[in-house]
């Protein structure tokens, strides 16, 4: 492990010393986040901070709630999780990443406010982004800003920041190693980000969820909103509206990130949207709201890509987790696509028994299961293909699988991995 700097002097530095500190390594609690934003003076944020937590769909709900805000003059700052191909798809201004040299600056700034603490005080991979973050879109001049929560809720870097308003998207089993390991369990640790006495709102959510976080709300005084008492997306239409008073239409809402589950995303979206409107004094604008709805796009999520020399079209999307498996099968068949192939695998830590039969469901055809070089929690292909069945087939690496589908007619998905995902978007596109 790099030892901690006194201070970075480029990039290359700083990526050096992030991949050192281990992108899985957890320690959830929030007296290191609140030490960093003390020493750095933002104990109090300067801007509007809402945080999105939940299982599935926080960064499409995100990117869509930055949008409408920036679509309406705000300076606007969101912070995403993961990354595909560069560290700084993670932290954007007004939609775009920033210069290399504003990041060695943050992170400067945020590892002299943190020396001194010791190996106890030693901030995460997560962490030390998270307080970057608040950092850079406080030097940017951000008006609002918008942070996708990590693994859980409680004890999740971004619940150590003052927030304005929590959004809840989809709760389901997921990292229940580390927040589980039951559902119940998993919902009452991501209620743990409602801020007493604040406001959030909920998308849909099983029973049991919802229970807890009506539940989790009144014993903390915070006001728990239904997104769809605020506000609605039908995707069949491409109409959204604002439940205020008075109602806003808002027309020729179509969406650029594809499935049947964004409509749930981005009515939650315009739901937060409603809310720090009133909060900030702003009059919607139904032509702002469409313009961000029709143009929020997040790689990875049904995304289609064409590479050289490949005849089928690869449909890319980040489920990882039943619930994300569960959609995906749900979008391809409002799509009309039967998909030729699947190129598949899944980490160790994650629910192979209950991915694999929704997985081997997408196809009628082969599936290429890839080892994931270099990636520490990666899962053996064989043991992968094994829960698969007959019809999966092992491969060195993604390059590989590639390979296997190259001359295939219609359409191959990837899934199961963002390593795998990141793997093919670093491959050369047309």
């Amino acid at each position: 492990m790099i030892a901690s700097p006194s201070e970075f002097t480029d990039f290359a530095a700083f990526a050096a010393y992030l991949d050192s500190l281990g992108l899985f390594h957890m320690e959830l609690g929030p007296h290191r986040m609140q030490a960093a934003l003390a020493g750095m003076r933002l104990s109090t944020l300067p801007h509007l901070a809402v945080q999105v937590v939940g299982t599935n769909g926080k960064g499409s709900t995100g990117a869509f709630l930055a949008a409408m805000l920036a679509a309406h003059g705000l300076p606007t700052g969101l912070y995403l999780s993961p990354h595909f191909v560069d560290v700084r798809e993670r932290i954007l201004m007004n939609g775009r990443m920033l210069d290399q040299t504003d990041w060695v600056a943050a992170a400067n700034a945020v590892m002299a406010a943190t020396r001194g603490g010791g190996k106890k005080g030693k901030l995460t991979y997560f962490e030390l982004l998270t307080a970057m973050a608040v950092r850079l879109f406080t030097d940017q001049g951000a008006e609002a800003a918008v942070y996708e929560a990590g693994l859980g809720g409680a004890g999740d870097a971004t619940t150590a920041l003052g927030r304005d308003l929590v959004l809840f998207t989809p709760i389901g089993l997921d990292h229940a190693a580390v927040i589980g390991p039951t559902l119940a369990d998993i919902a009452r640790d991501k209620a743990g980000a409602m801020v007493p006495g604040g406001v959030a709102v909920t998308g849909p959510q099983p029973t049991e969820v919802m229970r807890i976080l009506r539940q989790e709300a009144d014993a903390r005084g915070t006001r728990l909103h239904l997104a769809g008492e605020l506000a609605a997306h039908d995707a069949k239409t491409r109409h959204a509206a604002l439940f205020g008073n008075p109602r806003l239409d808002i027309p020729a809402a179509r969406l650029r990130l594809a499935g049947p589950h964004q409509s749930d995303n981005a009515a939650l979206a315009l739901a937060g949207f409603s809310i720090c409107a009133r909060k900030l004094g702003i009059e919607p604008n139904p032509e702002a709201l469409s313009r961000a709805l029709t143009e929020t796009f997040l790689p990875g999520r049904l995304h289609l890509l064409k590479l050289p020399d490949m005849t089928p079209g690869l449909l890319l999307d980040c489920a990882h987790n039943p619930p994300a498996m569960a959609a995906l099968a749900e979008a391809l068949g409002s799509l009309r696509i039967a998909p030729a192939a699947l190129v598949f695998t899944c980490l160790g830590d994650k629910d192979l028994a209950a991915i694999a039969p929704l997985a081997s469901k997408l196809t009628a055809g082969p599936i290429y299961v890839p080892e994931l070089p270099g990636v520490s929690r990666a899962r053996p292909a064989a043991e992968v293909a094994a829960a698969l069945g007959e019809r999966a087939v092992t491969v060195a690496d993604p390059a590989a699988a590639l390979d296997a589908v190259r001359r295939l007619d219609g359409t191959v998905v990837v899934c199961g991995s963002m390593y795998l995902l990141a793997a093919l978007f670093a491959a050369p596109q047309n």
